[in-house]
């Protein structure tokens, strides 16, 4: 469903009534597009005395291409790892404060720290913890479509950083913003040989990929080189059809909930790919009602389908040994799992359990090299958000940094860097996709 009001408000009389009226302006967002550049100008970057990660993204930076000359810049970067105590935070201020205004419209900041947990001292663990007020009050304050992003890199990661980094810069962040990313020491950074095709040679599963965002999701891995597996029930047998024939993959209609599905799922990988090395569990219901008036069923389809049936299927790949070292597990999370939202006590469990599992599995998965995350989108323009009554979806659209209402495929652009074989210090991360959405954490 389109924004009739962002078009309205983008357009020559509705900025100047917007403007007057003190109305929410939605920017237009800078999404990529095959064949864009990085990012389309100079990108500054500095460092607080000591930083371990100036030299590291400056050689991120010089090898795509990219200068630091001219009075705008498309993006800040700001290495902080070298703050120790609260004393050397005035290193930000002193370079935020005059380059905020040479930002241009969708500009990307980007601040990169140590994680409290990994600092030598209570005094470096308070310093680097503030930075996420920071950063996430410049993504409220620089607008235009800017986005702001703190990155906390373990010492020893140094060298993985490069699929984030180029993540946050590139039009694929669009609706991503005051997030907080954890980046770890990878037992192995494979930099694609083609960073516009990282996923050429690798094989993905996508669950719910008949429409809206789990069809984003298949779309973007095949354009990225996957091959793609689009799963979903029988009863969107067409639609599936129709995304796998349009990304030359291959469709496989199972209703994930019915017994032995997850053993029919791990007999059809195995027999005719051999291994998964990418699986993305997108499928989910909703079922609302409050939970005075939820009868059980409501309650045990959604959970089964939104969580249970995400534990059986990774058991069942895992045991079989049908995800190799190197392999992704990405969940679909959801804000509501974050927030909560009234009605919907099913769907906010069933989705602070996806949360849940990702972080309790990352540890363990780690041992075998397997890195689990997940996405937890805001409002998202799809079929789904278009049925909400008009008062609650405009609500949801504005009620963001960026004024409005994200698309599928900015889930599926998170999820592909996620993806990414240079991704391999990121696990246990929840990104939300949601413009930097007032609501939750």
């Amino acid at each position: 469903m389109s924004d009739r009001y962002a078009s309205f408000a983008n357009s020559g009389p509705g900025r100047a009534v917007v403007k007057r009226l003190g109305l929410p302006a939605p920017p237009r967002l800078r999404r990529y597009h095959l064949g864009d550049p990085l990012v389309p100008g100079p990108v500054l970057l500095d460092s607080a005395p000591g930083g371990r990660l100036h030299e590291p993204v400056r050689e991120i930076l010089k090898a795509a291409g990219i200068g630091d000359g001219g009075e705008r810049y498309s993006a800040l970067i700001f290495d902080a790892s070298g703050v120790t105590d609260s004393t050397g935070l005035r290193a930000l201020y002193d370079f935020f404060h005059p380059h905020a205004r040479s930002l241009t419209s969708s500009g990307r900041v980007i601040v990169l720290g140590t994680p409290p947990e990994a600092c030598d001292s209570p005094r470096e663990a308070t310093a680097q913890r503030a930075l996420e007020g920071l950063t996430r009050s410049i993504g409220k304050e620089f607008g235009r479509g800017t986005t702001a992003q703190l990155v906390y890199v373990t010492p020893g990661a140094e060298s993985a950083i490069e699929s984030t980094v180029r993540f946050l810069l590139s039009g694929r962040s669009a609706y991503v913003s005051g997030q907080v990313i954890r980046i770890g020491p990878a037992a192995a950074v494979n930099p694609p040989a083609d960073w516009e095709r990282p996923l050429d040679g690798k094989i993905a599963l996508v669950t719910g990929a008949a429409r809206g965002i789990g069809a984003a999701i298949a779309r973007v891995l095949a354009r990225d080189g996957a091959q793609v597996i689009a799963l979903d029930v029988p009863a969107a047998g067409d639609a599936l059809a129709a995304v796998a024939n349009d990304i030359r993959g291959t469709a496989y209609q199972l209703d994930l909930t019915t017994a032995g599905a997850p053993d029919r799922l791990a007999d059809h990988i195995g027999g005719r790919h051999g291994r998964v090395d990418i699986v993305v569990h997108n499928a989910g219901i909703t079922r609302d009602k409050t939970i005075a008036r939820m009868d059980a069923d409501r309650w045990d389809s959604v959970l089964d389908v939104n969580l249970s049936s995400q534990e059986r299927i990774n058991e069942i790949l895992l045991d079989r040994g049908l995800i190799p070292d190197g392999g992704r597990l990405i969940g679909v999370a959801s804000i509501a799992g974050i927030a909560g939202n009234r009605g919907q006590t099913n769907y906010a469990t069933s989705k602070a359990g996806v949360i849940g599992l990702v972080r309790s599995m990352a540890p363990v998965l780690a041992e075998r090299g397997i890195t689990i995350n997940a996405v937890a989108p805001g409002f998202i323009e799809t079929r789904m958000t278009a049925k909400m009554p008009m008062m609650l979806r405009e609500a949801g659209r504005r009620m963001n940094s960026m004024s409005q209402g994200g698309l599928p495929i900015d889930v599926a652009e998170t999820i592909g860097w996620f993806a990414s074989p240079a991704s391999g210090g990121i696990t246990g991360n929840v990104v939300r996709v949601c413009g930097q959405s007032l609501l939750g954490a």
